[in-house]
């Protein structure tokens, strides 16, 4: 599965992997992929460099990157206590009643809150760009648009390639002009954050847009047949986050979500507000579907519903409430049915390719 940018990168496959556990990136790599660690759960520096630098010690020298968030907007000298400020009471009680009635327990006194959604601020993504680029990272991914023109300029001279994250034609041609180098083009099944154009549809206009820039593409491709069909359609990559989800390596810190996700069908997702504020496509709970709800108060607008429900998340993550226990998804989960290692996914990756390109040269007449 070998393309000009795999090439340059010096990488066996072009399959890009993203996901937040070191352990799922440094083996996506070392499977001769390119392993994309998400650093918005990283708001203390000193724990980024920790895991990369526990990533230097397990990619066995193969190359990596880092994904952050940057959001295009931002607010100019705002603290994270005064943002929150800004949240309504009438949402606050929404949250305790919705946590009432399913009977999810307080957290214990004094224990944190667990991951508090702050990297959506622009600042908390630069601490992070300031640990990283003291790593020989090869990408720096961003998915809430391009960068700003002044991160991209210093990701270029420290080598590193950017690339960002599109939903339409026009958000590619965007990216194009500010001067990244790669265009995630990331279809409507994908998980986390996503637009309103299918894959299908999306890979082939980014492709024609921003020509000769490469297009990665993402959303609902879960199987070597899928990589074969973004190539034809293009594509010099793929970008994956989902499939990771069930892999053995990763850790998710919750049997009952494993299990969720292992049972769950292509059509068991939802593209909601709940989490952060924006459009993530996520699997369907009741508390999406509270949030959802037009009788509900609505959610608020990034980061102020992300802040909203942080704590909410931990309860539901720690205690395990089944109804209500979700994370980001894309609508692959509907072939993620066993837990496989890295390797084995890759193993598995590389015969559907091979399958499907013998389909093709049949039908070709080149057999």
């Amino acid at each position: 599965m070998q393309t000009d940018l795999s090439r340059k990168l010096g990488i066996e496959h072009a399959i890009f992997g993203f996901t937040p556990f070191p352990a799922v990136a440094a083996a996506i790599s070392r499977a001769g992929g390119f392993g994309v660690l998400g650093a918005v759960r990283y708001t203390a520096p000193d724990e980024l460099a920790r895991d990369l630098d526990w990533m230097q010690e397990h990619v066995d020298s193969r190359p990596y990157g880092l994904d952050v968030v940057m959001p295009a907007k931002k607010v100019e000298g705002v603290s994270e206590s005064e943002v929150e400020a800004m949240i309504p009471e009438a949402h606050r009680q929404f949250v305790k009643d919705t946590l009432g009635k399913y009977g999810v327990p307080e957290l214990a006194e004094g224990e944190a809150s667990g991951w508090r959604i702050t990297g959506w601020m622009e600042q908390v993504a630069r601490n992070q760009l300031d640990v990283a680029f003291d790593y020989p990272i090869k990408l720096l991914a961003n998915a809430l648009g391009s960068p700003p023109a002044d991160v991209i300029q210093r990701a270029h001279d420290h080598d590193v390639l950017v690339a960002a994250l599109a939903g339409s034609a026009r958000h590619a041609r965007k990216h194009a002009d500010a001067g990244i180098d790669i265009v995630v083009a990331q279809g409507y099944e994908a998980g986390g954050h996503t637009g309103e154009i299918a894959s299908m549809v999306l890979t082939p206009e980014a492709v024609e847009a921003v020509a000769p820039l490469p297009v990665l593409a993402a959303g609902g491709i879960g199987s070597g047949e899928q990589i074969a069909a973004a190539f034809a359609l293009g594509a010099q990559g793929v970008w994956l986050g989902s499939l990771w989800l069930t892999t053995t390596e990763a850790d998710l810190h919750s049997r009952a979500l494993t299990e969720k996700l292992l049972a769950a069908g292509s059509g068991d997702t939802v593209r909601s507000r709940a989490l952060t504020g924006k459009p993530a496509r996520q699997l369907r709970t009741e508390w999406t579907d509270a949030w959802d709800d037009p009788d509900g108060p609505g959610t608020l607008p990034m980061p102020l519903q992300g802040l909203l429900v942080a704590e909410a998340v931990s309860r539901i993550q720690k205690y395990e409430v089944q109804a209500l226990l979700g994370t980001p998804v894309g609508q692959i989960v509907g072939r993620m049915n066993s837990e496989r290692s890295v390797q084995v996914v890759f193993d598995e990756l590389t015969r559907g390719f091979e399958r499907a390109i013998d389909r093709v040269n049949r039908i070709a007449g080149r057999d």
